[in-house]
């Protein structure tokens, strides 16, 4: 209700004033018994101390000196009694300017390292964004080359590819961090998009030997068609690395909720990386980055849904799911959808 902006930083600094009348009268009315007033004191003054400037903590000096001594003398309170006045007060402003200090100290701190993440940020968005033009054209030129390679030659030219590809999911990977830490959220087009069709499209940018498509073709989700492709060649992309064919892309649904399954059928998620499965750079090595499953979570809970891990015997199934929009067809049985071997 207060114009605080108005009055600058130390504007709710006149807090204090009332509380310092608060605590004299305390004092008065229940007839100079200070012994209630001291810890108030002092919690005032680490409150000021907490949140303004230490020329704020000396200009307190003054009332909060009259809030202490004058109920003392206008009760007729003894000299001992008001020579406690020289203690406490001291003290007070004493632990003040510590607390003021140390709290100085730390907004300085909060300050600068503000000041670097939002120049990381810039830095990493930047190098993000710029790399991935050139990648491209270094990407088609090594698969042309890969065409008619040979020999030791298309050894070194499948590493080389290999390495691009890791160079451009890094690229992406930071983009969407970056994205993700700068706004806090992803902007969605949420529209009925069709599950298989879908599914198909991202799998272009993937090498599809060994997938398996088991999604119903009258299936319909309601997501971000282009985040949507991200997650499946996301997932798609781990179990081609890190599992064994076939690799097995259902959807499936009951009507509240829609669930995307990507299952392998490798050696499985040890038992110690489960936890960190899905966390920021929890789990990387030499074919990835760790940045791949953290950003499907994202992307999952951007939708207002969730994704996990599910052992599968054999391989591993990862689980996405996403809340089902009114409109979603479910009709056909997943048990009767069409598969498509690639």
């Amino acid at each position: 209700m207060l114009p605080w902006r108005r009055w600058g930083d130390d504007g709710p600094a006149v807090l204090a004033l009332p509380g310092f009348a608060v605590l004299g009268f305390s004092t008065w009315a229940f007839g100079g018994v200070a012994a209630g007033t001291g810890p108030f004191l002092v919690l005032l003054y680490t409150w000021a101390a907490l949140h303004f400037s230490r020329r704020v903590l000396i200009a307190l000096i003054p009332p909060a000196t009259a809030a202490y001594v004058v109920p003392l003398v206008v009760t007729g309170q003894p000299p001992v009694v008001l020579s406690s006045a020289l203690i406490l007060l001291p003290v007070a402003v004493a632990v003040a300017l510590l607390v003021e200090a140390q709290a100085r100290h730390l907004r300085d701190d909060r300050a600068r390292l503000e000041r670097i993440e939002r120049w990381r940020a810039a830095m990493v968005g930047a190098l993000a964004h710029d790399v991935r033009s050139p990648l491209a054209t270094v990407q088609m030129t090594l698969e042309e080359l890969a065409q008619d390679a040979t020999g030791s030659s298309a050894r070194m030219l499948e590493a080389a590819l290999r390495q691009t590809a890791r160079i451009a999911r890094l690229a992406t990977g930071l983009l969407d961090l970056n994205r993700i830490d700068t706004t806090g959220h992803l902007r969605l087009d949420l529209q009925p998009v069709p599950a298989r069709s879908a599914v198909l499209d991202a799998l272009s940018y993937v090498k599809s030997e060994g997938i398996e498509i088991r999604i119903d073709e009258h299936r319909t989700l309601h997501v971000d068609r282009e985040r949507f492709e991200q997650i499946v060649v996301n997932l798609v992309g781990n179990a081609l690395r890190y599992g064994r064919p076939p690799v097995v892309v259902t959807v499936t649904g009951d009507g509240v909720t829609d669930r995307l399954e990507v299952r392998d059928h490798g050696p499985g998620i040890p038992a110690e990386l489960r936890s960190r499965l899905f966390t920021r750079f929890g789990v990387g090595g030499a074919e990835g980055v760790g940045l791949g499953l953290w950003i499907v979570l994202q992307l999952a809970r951007a939708h207002g849904g969730d994704a996990r891990h599910e052992a599968a015997l054999p391989g591993a199934r990862m689980v996405v799911t996403f809340p089902a929009h009114s409109g979603t067809t479910v009709a056909g049985s997943d048990l009767s959808s069409r598969s498509s071997t690639f």
